[in-house]
């Protein structure tokens, strides 16, 4: 086959890719296209016309909705990513291994939708660089330090899931050069997730006058490192019961099978680490003496978040783990992340300026554009699972480069 044929072949393959699969009218699709019409319309207004005149961000607060629910919420749910590939590529518990990519996948995806959630809540878009190159903050700065991580565990997840692309593309010499740099990138990822988790906690540490003495605490980067490892393992159950369902045809009957065994392996994990967080919770609380601030309104709802949804998905993941109750389990896991989302707004936007005579609340558009993130990563991963080997079984000519 000549070049000419060669590149014709592929670029006739990458279209042909492109072209919708399946059927169109359905009720996922029915809902997210008109909210991903109006979130994209209102994009183009926030760039055109400016910050405010689609959010209610202001000096004051300038965390809105954008870095309170996709940035600093999302980053958690992107969490399993690097607990998987520890427990697969350095424990080498192989049972989790059908599910590495498919995981790795969505923290991908879910970094990349959420740097561009802060392009968006950004007054100067531009200024993006800022922190990566120290500008106006200086190489010392928490933000730096962020920034760095973020982008290289970008990077670093790329080269995870790269192996699958290579295999799609039919790229043979690419997939072994790409699988060789697996463990490596890792290593390296693991080191950042661990580091950058933390540090987005590590960024309120700042704002000690403005958090709620309740949420706020020195050891906030611990706790935000802690509760990543069961949001993010909490977001695999979630997701791996809607997959199962939608992709059913794609994973085989071996790894669905398999798969009841990782969900009550993954149960007794997500209990353990809620144990060890309520346990440095509590610890916080009693050293910080805030007793007097559970009777008032605040109090009970920081009480809501910790018994409702912390000990109760707790008890019922311990409970699911020994009884093998897969229900349970996904029950605990939507009950564990409706927690995490809760706790992330509650540092950054609820009981951030609790006391301000005027109070951030956002604004529709900021909403419909929040989740328009959201729908636009589903529809993307939707389109990779469908047409690359991430929940199937890998060529068989990939399996003998593949680690």
């Amino acid at each position: 086959m000549t070049k000419e044929k060669e590149s014709q072949s592929t670029w006739q393959f990458l279209m042909n890719e492109l072209k919708p699969r399946g059927k169109w009218l359905t009720p996922f699709n029915l809902i997210s296209i008109p909210i991903i019409l109006v979130g994209l319309a209102l994009i183009v207004i926030r760039f055109t016309e400016g910050l405010g005149a689609v959010s209610n961000i202001n000096q004051e607060v300038p965390w809105g909705l954008w870095k309170g629910f996709n940035v600093v919420t999302g980053v958690a749910f992107a969490g399993g990513a690097y607990v998987l590939t520890f427990i697969v590529y350095i424990l080498k518990v192989e049972k989790y291994h059908s599910i590495v990519r498919v995981t790795v996948l969505n923290g991908f995806l879910a970094y990349m939708f959420y740097a561009g959630a802060l392009v968006l809540d950004l007054g100067k878009p531009w200024n993006i660089f800022n922190p990566i190159i120290g500008n106006n903050f200086g190489a010392s700065s928490v933000l730096f330090l962020v920034a760095w991580h973020f982008l290289l565990y970008i990077i670093a997840q790329l080269i995870e899931f790269s192996p699958a692309v290579a295999e799609w593309l039919g790229a043979r010499r690419a997939h072994k050069i790409l699988s060789g740099l697996t463990l490596g990138a890792v290593i390296f990822g693991i080191t950042l997730s661990t580091l950058h988790q933390s540090g987005l906690g590590a960024l309120f540490l700042m704002a000690s006058e403005k958090i709620h003495p309740l949420w706020y605490n020195e050891f906030i980067p611990l706790l935000f490192l802690v509760s990543s490892v069961f949001a993010g393992l909490s977001m695999v159950i979630f997701e791996g019961s809607i997959s199962q369902r939608v992709f059913f045809r794609k994973i085989s009957e071996k790894n669905r099978q398999a798969r009841n065994s990782m969900v009550q392996s993954l149960s007794k994990i997500c209990a353990f680490g809620m144990f060890a967080y309520l346990f440095m919770q509590f610890l916080v609380f009693i050293h910080g003496q805030h007793w007097d601030l559970l009777n008032t309104s605040m109090g009970y709802w920081f009480l809501l978040e910790m018994i409702g949804f912390v000990a109760l998905p707790m008890a019922l993941y311990f409970y699911a783990s020994r009884t093998s109750n897969l229900t349970l389990s996904r029950v605990a896991a939507v009950i564990t992340i409706v927690g995490i989302i809760l706790n992330r707004l509650n540092v950054s936007i609820i009981a951030f300026r609790w006391d301000a005579a005027v109070r951030y609340v956002p604004s529709w558009m900021e909403v419909v554009v929040a989740i328009t993130i959201i729908l636009v990563q589903i529809w993307i991963f939707r389109w990779v699972i469908s047409r690359m080997p991430v929940l199937d079984e890998p060529p068989k000519w990939a399996k003998n480069t593949s680690h």
